[in-house]
């Protein structure tokens, strides 16, 4: 099973990236995050054709989530954190041929500190408090999509100009190692511990063109699922691609 997470930056106007990178890549699950779109607005019909069912928790304009699965209806468990009550779509679970997906969006939290740094770790918490009780039950799990944190320095070009930002702050790096340390595996670290690779560039100063590149996109694992990891990667030349999102797709494949 290939399980993927993409930041398509607006799901209606990038739908021609997305439709070629589903057609090229096949993933057999997907996360998408920033749909930017309401849920009455979201192209279920244009995923179908291309033979993916989906759940999805959409907001006008912003943020935005959703789980695909190729030739599978999605089963919806959860829509949004226990306790999460600010009305931004920013979490969906669903459970997909024996495996239960969470798919988040995490706050940006920029200007930091501020209000909607706060903000930003009160929304960790409540992912660390749900993904704790995720852990009890012992079933497949894995947690993927944009959590706006770069966990270390090997994550991030030129981590020096980035301390004191929102994504990559002391407090929200502790925070993505507590989520570790509760038996998650990230994914993509655990099978290249020393590599730098990166999952999102801006748009602004040439970011693609010089690799200015940021590990943003994760895909955690409990701990019945690690045995099973066979694979992960980016499908960076996707960023390269006309009206590309900022991100490129992350992945996993699971025996």
């Amino acid at each position: 099973m290939r399980i993927a997470t993409f930041n398509v930056n607006g799901v209606n106007g990038r739908l021609p990236v997305l439709l070629r990178w589903l057609e090229e890549a096949r993933p057999d699950v997907v996360c998408l995050q920033e749909l930017k779109a309401a849920s009455a607005r979201f192209p279920a019909a244009a995923l179908e054709a291309a033979g993916y069912g989906a759940v999805w928790h959409g907001q006008k304009s912003w943020n935005g989530v959703a789980i695909l699965a190729r030739g599978a209806e999605p089963v919806q468990t959860r829509q949004d954190l226990p306790g999460v009550q600010d009305g931004e779509s920013r979490y969906i679970e669903a459970a997909v041929e024996g495996v239960l997906v969470g798919c988040l969006y995490l706050p940006n939290g920029n200007p930091a500190p501020g209000p909607k740094f706060a903000a930003k770790l009160v929304w960790f918490d409540r992912l660390l408090g749900h993904a704790e009780e995720l852990l009890r039950h012992d079933v497949p799990v894995v947690l993927a999509g944009d959590f706006n944190v770069m966990p270390t320095d090997l994550d991030v070009h030129r981590p020096e100009r980035w301390r004191e930002d929102a994504l990559f702050r002391p407090e929200v790096r502790a925070a993505f190692a507590r989520l570790l340390a509760q038996g998650w595996t990230d994914s993509i670290r655990h099978l290249y511990p020393e590599d730098r690779i990166y999952t999102f560039w801006d748009y602004l100063r040439n970011a693609w063109e010089r690799d200015a590149g940021l590990r943003l996109d994760h895909l955690l694992l409990s701990p019945s699922l690690l045995t099973r990891l066979k694979g992960a990667g980016v499908d960076r030349h996707v960023r390269g691609w006309e009206k590309a999102s900022d991100h490129a797709p992350a992945w996993i494949e699971i025996a």
